[in-house]
């Protein structure tokens, strides 16, 4: 099942980055990687047409209370998002408590390793302090970049499925889990 998410008033820290709730003042940060085209699509979403559409998804971030900002250097990059794995998809994981995560980071940062550093600070939030059993992630076939931040946190291959984008495409999908045994049993 799902685990209760609030990071409300949760601000964890890595070597170079902030992770922390959304705020208003974020806006001008999250247009500015959200509609650059390329971004959005890894993750199945289309690039943002207006600052007034990455608003009103920003009050989402902030009134669901379970999407961190990524700031690095006093400017929001990206965000990590501990999202509702699918019951229904996996019904064998219910006698468990879980969570699946989701990220997104702007071009400009790619290929720094920021994202891993940001995706391994969430999963010990989770296995320490929240106590989820077992987290999922998913990434597109066609998305080698996520699939590798994945890998070198310690996920591994679960299952293949479909999913269906915000811009009318279904792109092939694999999803990764790591238990909390695997997790604290890694070197």
């Amino acid at each position: 099942m799902n685990a209760e998410i609030d990071i409300s008033k949760t601000v964890l820290k890595t070597e170079r980055l902030t992770l922390r709730p959304w705020r208003q003042e974020d806006l001008d940060d999250f247009y500015e990687y959200a509609s650059v085209d390329g971004v959005g699509q890894m993750a199945g979403w289309v690039p943002h047409k207006s600052k007034e559409e990455s608003k009103t998804i920003l009050n989402h971030f902030i009134e669901n209370k379970k999407t961190f900002a990524l700031e690095y250097r006093g400017k929001v990059i990206g965000s990590l998002g501990i999202e509702r794995y699918n019951e229904q998809r996996f019904p064998e994981l219910w006698e468990n408590t879980g969570r699946e995560l989701g990220f997104v980071l702007s071009k400009d940062f790619w290929g720094k390793g920021l994202m891993p550093e940001a995706v391994r600070e969430v999963i010990r939030y989770l296995f320490e302090d929240v106590g989820v059993d077992f987290i999922t992630c998913s990434h597109f076939l066609s998305n080698p970049r996520s699939a590798r931040v994945q890998q070198k946190c310690g996920f591994h291959p679960y299952a293949f499925g479909e999913y269906h984008t915000h811009f009318d495409t279904v792109e092939p999908d694999q999803t990764n889990i790591l238990k909390r045994e695997e997790w604290e049993n890694h070197d």
